[in-house]
């Protein structure tokens, strides 16, 4: 089956790129000195929305601003002179390459021939003139006192830098829309084949277009990834995600609804049923193109629905506003804000699950919410009438008292939501009605399918209700969308087990239709288990354990398609290996929770150290709650498939080590580098088991033993690299200011894994940033040295 990995959600110049139309500058590093000394503007109209442009842009721009800075001290020591040469020639030879790149891919796509060519030509130019302004033999002679002057041509560095910079984003954005097109492109042939595979009358036939539909929702499946996982919006990231997951589960009921349809033609339930998955999957294509064009169908450009969580925290930030400015609202507007919050808390009052207690405390609160809301008015209207600059003590008072009620409001209604949630969740969990469906249909009884297809529809309603009360208390937009993701999928795949179960019932003795009803059963388990996970994680994120911290959704990598796939049994395990399993997930969760204390120590949660080591974290997680019979890994390949990209993201961090490693001065190196050496190997280790091919439940048991135990060692290491990487970082930041400037690890890995250079991953790939780095860093180190 086509699956959907979710990715790391970090990253350098991997397969994903920005957006459809380019670049509103990012933040500038800090320190850096982009509005004075370079005067330069981002292009009008461009926006960076993925990682891969920002971060082949952020180490260029800040290697330039580095450069310019430099003039402001007139002065310099020859050996300053010959580095600052060094530093203008590898700005021109990097943005070489990187034209050959783009120049290549212009040549590939000719609707952006002339567009790429001409951005590509003045970069080159921009590249050329800062080489010439720094070249050494261009300089005047040596003064008397033996000191160089440099840099006489001030203005016409600055222009220089800014043609680069400007020129160099319009490549990147250029570059982007083709990678926006292919996935385009590849989502026009996979709805190509599917109307295909809807008009097909016979088996062999279906086979054949099933076969190719197959090998399109790899590649598309590829694509998205890469793209989602290089989205800086972590909304857009999570409804990608959703997407996502819709099409990979959709295929394998395309498959088995299809086939119900061609055994059985006459049946109307396996029409509709086959009808529904087709019709859901078109809305999932579609989706993701608006994601990655960022555009809505018409008549689509309302807000969403607003949560009670995000209703509260603008409504918070309101009042609070109100210490800084009286006048930053009027009370109309406050009044009607508590208005919309609180008739959302209907939807808790008017549950029929929400206990007598939750729901007199819920009204009470919303009662005190306008009480305060009018002692708050009273006190600010005061304020305002007294002409005060500063706030009062009485409207200091009423402040803090709205504030609190509000708290307590969201924390009554977060106990309501996930006291419900997790009790209906145990209640199902016994998937008693599915069970019963299943003997019914094969029985041929349409009295007991009905009475319980009633029964699942009252399910289906019952879990509705709880996503969308735990939707409004979820804390985070992402868990919104995964809330509203779960809502849906209950709304949809109810009825389909229900037409599914219809049509076994009128063929009981269809395999092809017992096999179609089995498949829906299993996306609603599935399903039921997020639930679980995702009670969790709003959970987690109330209290404060995991935060807003990134998940990898990753699912496992596609394998070969065969239109007759067979689903796998389950191999039981004895007493002895759960033992055994479930102590070594312990070990497993006991150190991601360590890692995670780790990383809050971090001063930047955006460092590339700091995305990998959450990359692993969590990726290890989801291999804990493997141990646990929980989350998105369901077999064990899809556990094997979970190590390979684990050790994968191992590498990619000691990479990001290796190239921090390099500014770091020679004492505090071999600390660093020893850490490397044990994380390498380990990597390398858990590739090799994880890629090994077995057979039999006990050396299929061993082999997942081997990897958790693998996996569990590379944590051992993190956990040493992250305090020591921390360390090393703040001891350079207190005594070099290059590292304020411009962190240059938040980089591509100097090993990351080849890939054809094609489309943005080629473009940011071809930039020589490295030597650049280099470069900069002994000018750094002269400067400090000399001055």
């Amino acid at each position: 089956m086509a699956a959907f990995p979710g990715g790391s959600g970090g990253g350098g110049g991997g397969g994903g790129g920005g957006s459809s139309s380019g670049v509103s500058w990012p933040r500038s590093p800090p320190g850096s000195a982009l509005g004075s000394a370079l005067g330069w503007e981002p292009l009008p109209g461009l926006q960076i929305r993925s990682r891969s442009v920002e971060q082949t842009l952020v180490p260029l721009v800040a290697q330039i601003t580095t450069l310019i800075n430099h003039k402001d001290k007139l002065r310099r020591s020859d050996k300053t002179l010959r580095t600052i040469q060094q530093v203008g020639q590898a700005v021109n030879l990097a943005v070489a390459r990187f034209v050959l790149v783009g120049e290549a891919i212009a040549n590939e796509n000719q609707e952006l021939k002339e567009e790429m060519k001409i951005a590509c030509i003045e970069a080159k130019q921009a590249g050329e003139t800062i080489a010439q302004l720094t070249d050494v033999a261009a300089l005047d002679p040596p003064e008397a006192d033996g000191q160089i002057t440099i840099f006489t041509d001030k203005t016409g560095v600055v222009k220089a830098a800014r043609l680069l910079l400007s020129s160099v984003t319009k490549v990147l954005v250029l570059a982007d829309r083709i990678v926006i097109k292919q996935i385009i492109t590849s989502r026009n042939k996979v709805l190509v084949t599917m109307e295909q595979l809807e008009k097909v009358s016979s088996f062999q036939e279906f086979v054949q277009i099933f076969s190719q539909f197959g090998n399109e929702m790899v590649e598309f499946a590829h694509l998205t990834g890469d793209r989602q996982n290089d989205l800086k919006d972590e909304k857009k990231k999570a409804k990608m995600a959703a997407a996502r997951a819709v099409l990979e589960k959709c295929t394998m009921m395309l498959l088995t609804a299809s086939k119900t349809c061609l055994r059985h033609p006459d049946c109307e339930s396996a029409r509709v049923n086959k009808a529904a998955v087709f019709h859901r999957m078109r809305l999932a294509l579609e989706q993701v193109i608006e994601i990655v064009t960022d555009c809505r169908p018409s008549g689509e450009n309302e807000p969403g629905p607003v949560s009670i969580y995000t209703g509260i925290k603008e409504f918070k930030n309101k009042v609070e506003g109100l210490r800084d400015n009286l006048f930053i609202l009027s009370k109309e507007n406050l009044r009607a804000m508590l208005r919309v919050i609180l008739e959302h808390t209907e939807d808790f009052t008017d549950s029929a699950y929400t206990s007598h207690e939750n729901r007199e405390h819920i009204l009470e609160l919303s009662k005190q919410a306008k009480m305060e809301l009018e002692q708050l008015v009273s006190a600010w209207m005061y304020a305002q009438n007294q002409k005060r600059k500063d706030v009062t003590d009485e409207l200091e008072v009423a402040i803090l008292k709205m504030c609190q009620c509000m708290n307590e409001l969201h924390r009554e209604l977060h106990s309501t939501a996930t006291s419900v949630a997790a009790d209906l969740i145990k209640y199902h969990s016994d998937h008693l009605v599915l069970k019963a469906l299943k003997i019914s249909g094969a029985e041929g009884n349409i009295e007991a399918v009905a009475e319980h297809s009633c029964k699942l529809s009252e399910q289906k309603e019952q879990l509705v209700e709880i996503c969308h009360l735990l939707r409004h208390v979820s804390g985070t937009e992402p868990l919104e969308i995964t809330c509203l993701h779960a809502e849906d999928t209950f709304l949809v795949t109810g009825p389909q087990i229900i037409s599914a179960a219809e049509t076994l019932t009128l063929h009981p003795s269809s395999k092809i239709a017992k096999e179609n009803l089995d498949v829906f059963c299993e996306a609603w388990e599935s399903q039921l288990s997020d639930m679980s996970l995702l009670l969790r994680e709003i959970s987690d994120v109330f209290e404060g354990r995991r935060g807003e911290k990134r998940v990898y959704l990753s699912l496992p990598r596609p394998g070969k398609h065969n239109a007759n796939l067979k689903t796998l049994k389950p191999a039981r395990l004895d007493n002895e290996e759960q033992t055994k399993l479930g102590i070594l997930g312990l070990e497993l969760h006991k150190l991601t929770t360590r890692v995670d204390s780790e990383m809050e120590k971090w001063e930047d949660p955006e460092n590339e150290i700091v995305r990998h080591g959450q990359s692993l974290s969590s990726m290890a997680y989801s291999m804990y709650l493997f141990t646990r019979g929980e989350g998105l890994l369901k077999t064990t390949q899809d556990l094997f498939q979970q190590a390979e990209a684990f050790a994968t993201e191992g590498l990619k961090l000691a990479s990001a080590l290796l190239s921090f490693s390099n500014q770091l001065e020679d004492d505090d190196k071999p600390l660093l580098l020893r850490e490397i050496d044990r994380m390498v190997p380990a990597c390398q280790q858990l590739q090799v088991t994880a890629r090994t091919l077995v057979q039999g439940k006990t050396a299929t048991f061993t082999k997942v033993d081997t990897c958790i135990h693998k996996g569990k060692n590379i944590l051992d290491i993190l956990v040493q690299v992250l305090p020591l990487s921390c360390k090393l970082l703040r001891k350079h930041k207190a005594g070099n200011g290059y590292f304020r400037a411009h962190p240059p690890w938040k980089e591509n890995g100097l090993h990351a894994a080849p890939r054809e250079s094609s489309g943005l991953a080629g473009i940011t790939d071809s930039f020589g940033i490295k030597s650049l780095e280099q470069h900069v860093a002994n000018l750094t180190v002269l400067e400090n040295k000399h001055f």
